[in-house]
């Protein structure tokens, strides 16, 4: 089900000034795009937005202000369509009076704000983008392993927690235990924090629930952090083939982005924390064009066709 936002939400949120419309407070917001109705203004409703935020800064009202009385009431009759959800007007500027009369007759809110209009713009767009982001939750761990946010997945019991609470300990950042909730931005990026209940707890069997920034200091945990990259612990399975070269890239599907995917098994005396910081620095190293794999594979052809000719 598509999230929506209710336009008292934006109300309260910052702190805008009703002018009309108020029994329309319930109307919905479902998309993070804001417009500012300028070529409509001007007469040209072809390709108009209506379903978007309509945003009226000084540029719009200066403009509507040089139009006759009949272009005002045509174009301002128009911009209150039914499927908008407001009109914020900024800068603290008075509206045209005939917008207040046709947002009146369709209980479209009209709201005013003090801010200018490009920081009330952002402010607008940041907000609605983290309320309609596609969301879900995931069983599983989040740790910033030298910037890079690493997700560690994998059955119950099989060490995500330790594996995070040796992280902490060599100076790395805890995000979520358990319960990492993400949220998908509308460039593709993925984001992952922690429910607020567990926020910064580790559940170690045999310990307990362990508060990691009272034991580790504020330096050990942050709340949010960009996922790059997923690790799969899976128990060691002695018929399967594990890649020994790093050749073969693997990813994950998460809501809709597909992110790179470690696959680590998991048996005695394997130190995974130290496993799990290398490859976060060799990812990193691969997203800086250098891939030891690829170049070790390079050299060893290179060296098997010089051995061919001088045999020949």
């Amino acid at each position: 089900m598509a999230k929506k936002v209710k336009v008292s939400e934006l109300v309260h949120q910052f702190q805008l000034e009703i002018l009309s419309g108020e029994d329309g407070l319930k109307r919905a917001i479902s998309v993070d795009d804001l417009y500012r109705p300028g070529l409509e203004m001007a007469g040209y409703f072809d390709y108009h937005p209506i379903e978007r935020v309509q945003l009226l800064g000084k540029t719009e009202i200066s403009f509507i202000s040089t139009l006759t009385s009949e272009e005002r009431k045509f174009r301002l009759e128009r911009l209150c369509h039914d499927e908008t959800p407001c009109i914020i007007i900024t800068r603290g500027l008075e509206p045209p009076a005939e917008l207040i009369e046709y947002s009146s007759q369709r209980q479209i809110p009209v709201l005013r704000s003090q801010a200018a209009t490009t920081i009330l713009q952002s402010r607008l767009t940041d907000f609605l983008e983290k309320k309609l982001a596609p969301t879900a939750t995931i069983h599983g761990v989040l740790v910033d392993v030298y910037g890079s946010g690493i997700l560690i997945t994998g059955g119950s019991g099989i060490g995500k927690s330790e594996t995070a609470l040796e992280l902490v300990k060599r100076g790395h950042r805890l995000v979520a235990d358990d319960a990492v909730e993400i949220r998908q931005t509308s460039d593709g990026q993925l984001y992952g924090s922690a429910p607020e209940l567990i926020r910064h707890l580790l559940e170690i069997r045999g310990l307990g629930i362990i508060n990691a920034m009272t034991l580790f200091g504020a330096g050990a945990i942050r709340n949010q952090k960009r996922i790059t990259l997923v690790v799969k612990l899976e128990n060691w399975q002695q018929d399967k083939q594990y890649d020994r070269l790093g050749l073969d890239e693997e990813t994950t599907r998460i809501i809709d982005t597909d992110i790179p995917l470690l696959t680590v098994p998991v048996r005695p005396g394997r130190n995974l924390a130290v496993i799990i910081e290398v490859g976060a620095m060799n990812f990193r190293l691969k997203r800086m064009g250098y891939n030891a794999a690829l170049q070790f594979t390079n050299k060893l052809t290179e060296t098997i066709a010089d051995d061919i000719d001088d045999y020949d």
